[in-house]
């Protein structure tokens, strides 16, 4: 991670740690960096944040004012950014959103020509630039750049969605939990298109509602609406919709790990999973590890990240991967996780089952796992306290082989996450306590 951009961009509040001078001053770099002698074509979408616009209004600034032209999505989804840059040739996209962070933060995620995160090399050499390199011209008279509307692009990924659907849905009584947030319109045209009955909540944005007790995070009123309302499915995406978790008709919760077990399986029996391999992080319940050794699936770890995951995956050749979170990438249909794109998939399974979601879950049965996250005044700090560093190495000697223990300074949040792993939930309780005790003693809590 580097001093601005982390491990899913550069994210904070707005006004404190991210500011529009910042935004104005991205868009001036990437404008140069990739304008050559033609200038730059620069995509960027936002989502439902209030401060989408502050951020949205300075990025096309800084961008035409190097002399790329900046092409406006308005509200819409990441992975809609990413198929946008990837399918009609822009030199880079510009995604505003801080994804399941509360309103008041925001962040800008970008994505090199083939849709995928941004390279290494171009993030050290905007974030070199942004602590004070050297001054870039501005482009004058007919080299400044303009900005066009560009909702076409995003209709255009629309249907993408819904071509990606073989079967039809009618029948089928579906629920969306919509965070207020990116998906707020486009995950129910989808569905609607696709004969789906659908149920929507959480779907008035109102520019400070965004992830507030809904979405993927809070699964509680998606789960109360399936049972009341007898639905076949219910799904919940996070604020810019690259997330998904869905629930069964009985109400219970289908994370990421859940839903790779479902989808490796049936991959598998079509021949289809390549080299019978998903690709998690090491946040992956163990328990998937050791349903999908039954089946002949191996799974590889990489650290927490989608952009970890797709690394990983596009260097070997992997085509399913993911995250407990619900990021799941399809490498067959786009280089990043998308929620609504991993809502059909998993309805393709359930109407060509033609069984329940929960029918398509059984034998997984994941170990309990407690997972803290800890507000920490300094993270980097907490990593490498050597008391919290002996608090973990004692819980981990006395879990032995009976569980595991994972610490790691959240890539997005002033956060550091505390994660206990065991067949016994008291003992996930008991090392998860510990360790959090220790942060505390240590005066790092917020």
């Amino acid at each position: 991670m580097g001093k601005y951009f982390g491990t899913d961009g550069f994210r904070g509040e707005v006004g404190r740690v991210l500011t529009t001078d910042h935004a104005f001053a991205i868009g001036r770099y990437l404008g140069a960096r990739f304008g050559g002698t033609r200038g730059a074509r620069v995509v960027i979408g936002k989502d439902t944040r209030r401060s989408s616009y502050t951020l949205e209004y300075a990025l096309v600034a800084g961008l035409t004012a190097s002399g790329a032209d900046a092409h406006i999505l308005h509200v819409t989804t990441t992975p809609c950014v990413s198929f946008v840059t990837r399918t009609e040739g822009f030199d880079c996209g510009i995604m505003i959103s801080a994804s399941h962070n509360p309103y008041f933060d925001n962040g800008i995620k970008l994505f090199g020509r083939g849709g995928e995160k941004m390279e290494d090399d171009v993030i050290a050499g905007l974030e070199a630039y942004l602590d004070g390199g050297e001054e870039l011209p501005f482009a004058t008279g007919e080299r400044i750049g303009v900005a066009v509307d560009y909702v076409a692009g995003r209709n255009r990924y629309i249907g993408y969605l819904i071509s990606l659907a073989t079967v039809s849905y009618r029948g089928m009584k579906v629920g969306l939990d919509l965070a207020n947030g990116s998906a707020w319109s486009m995950a129910k045209s989808v569905f609607d298109a696709l004969g789906a009955t659908t149920y929507a909540i959480h779907n008035r944005p109102d520019g400070c509602n965004i992830n507030r007790g809904c979405g993927s995070t809070h699964m509680e009123a998606l789960q109360r609406l399936v049972v009341e309302q007898g639905l076949d499915v219910g799904f919940a995406f996070d604020g810019d919709a690259d997330r998904c978790i869905a629930v069964d008709p009985q109400g219970r919760v289908v994370d990421g790990d859940a839903i790779l077990y479902v989808m490796a399986r049936s991959m598998k029996a079509k021949g289809a999973l390549d080299h019978d391999t998903v690709v998690t992080t090491v946040m992956s319940n163990f328990g998937l590890y050791k349903a999908l050794e039954r089946y002949g699936i191996a799974c590889e770890q990489t650290a927490v990240g989608d952009k970890y995951v797709y690394e990983r995956m596009s260097k070997k050749g992997y085509c399913l991967g993911g995250e407990q979170s619900g990021h799941i990438i399809f490498s067959k249909f786009a280089n990043t996780g998308d929620g609504i794109i991993t809502a059909i998939c998993l309805m393709e399974q359930i109407c060509t089952a033609e069984c329940s979601l929960a029918d398509l879950i059984e034998g997984y049965v994941p170990y309990p796992q407690v997972l803290k996250n800890l507000p920490v005044t300094d993270k980097k700090a907490v990593m490498a306290d050597k008391e919290v560093l002996s608090a973990v190495k004692r819980a981990e000697a006395e879990l032995g082989t009976r569980g595991r223990m994972l610490v790691r300074a959240s890539g997005t949040e002033p956060v550091v996450r505390v994660m206990a792993e065991a067949q016994d939930e008291e003992l996930c309780t008991k090392y998860a306590d510990l360790v959090t005790e220790t942060v505390k003693k240590r005066g790092f809590l917020l």
